[in-house]
């Protein structure tokens, strides 16, 4: 095992393993434990709901026809991604192709045998691809600056080519329920827009989709499925850069409301899937213009716009208003 393979399995309370020779090679040595088998399933649905949810596979489609990239970084959201589409396919769920792609950025420091080797020993169907982005990011941008936005725009793109060049239909990416909150959060007191991202997009070519089927599963369930199966994690932050200030004050900002209420972020990402247009102010959005009484245009309902007000009065006043 790697230096940071063991590093990443010592974090891990040691359990019993079970092995199973009738799966996928990732699982045939797992925690025995009934706390990870109900976060695997648990992982399984939610991850099969957001593919239902949003058709992200076509008509049709079969691992002859439809060919996905998996995007892998190293870190812990995309190797639970790898897992969670593999063990769906191995059980006959998924009928598409995976290919686990890999992109080197020569940064300094990057562990280059720790894919190559887990991609072997687990027989996942493969690509390396090595660019010196790295290189490029740090040529164009002070040494003070934080490399993350350039980097990820160098890299998508080079993805993109990767996925047109194999054939594959979409780039999967590994962002999941807490990535989407915060990327809310920022545009709203950022960006002054309402806009998070989605968990299925047509790039700006129109030929290749981009799939993020993590949207449903939390933060702390990936964290907590990536120790037991002791992913060698490889750190984000090899080149020294880290993602923004804001962002990591609105991550921690989030993490705190959910130890305070557990249970809030869960409510706060069903709210992106349940937008009311004819309450909030975008004119684009919804008819405020051509609503008028006694016309037949109504708005989507004249109930209390605010969730906590209308839990209030119901508890005050049961069903008397």
């Amino acid at each position: 095992m790697s230096q940071l393979s063991a590093e990443h399995a010592t974090d891990t309370a040691a359990e019993s393993k079970v092995f199973d020779p009738d799966c996928h090679p990732l699982f045939r040595e797992v925690p025995s434990s009934v706390e990870f088998k109900k976060l695997r399933k648990r992982l399984l649905r939610e991850t099969r709901q957001a593919i239902s949810d949003y058709k992200m596979v076509p008509d049709g489609a079969s691992p002859e026809k439809t060919k996905w990239l998996i995007c892998l970084s190293g870190g812990k959201d995309s190797y639970t991604l790898l897992a969670v589409l593999m063990d769906l396919k191995w059980r006959g769920l998924l009928p598409v192709d995976l290919i686990a792609c890999n992109l080197d950025q020569s940064q300094p420091g990057f562990p280059q045998h720790i894919l190559p080797e887990f991609f072997e020993r687990y027989e996942i169907p493969n690509l390396i691809v090595r660019e010196n982005t790295y290189g490029i990011v740090t040529d164009k941008l002070p040494e003070t600056s934080t490399y993350c936005s350039l980097c990820s725009r160098l890299r998508r793109g080079i993805l993109y080519r990767t996925a047109r060049e194999l054939g594959c239909e979409a780039i999967v990416l590994g962002h999941h329920r807490d990535d989407a909150l915060e990327t809310f959060m920022m545009n709203m007191f950022h960006g002054g827009r309402m806009a998070s991202m989605p968990p299925k997009l047509v790039n700006d070519e129109g030929d290749l989709m981009v799939l993020r089927p993590l949207m449903n599963s939390s933060e702390a369930d990936i964290e907590k499925f990536s120790k037991a199966m002791e992913f060698p994690i490889i750190p984000c932050n090899l080149c020294g850069s880290q993602d923004g200030l804001q962002r990591v004050q609105v991550k921690n900002m989030l993490q705190q409301w959910e130890k305070e209420t557990p249970g809030r972020l869960g409510i706060m990402a069903r709210a992106l899937a349940h937008v009311r247009p004819s309450h909030l102010h975008d004119a684009k959005a919804f008819d405020f213009v051509g609503l008028r009484p006694n016309t037949g245009e109504k708005g989507e309902s004249d109930q209390e716009p605010c969730a906590a007000a209308e839990a209030m009065t119901e508890k005050l006043f049961g069903n008397e208003f």
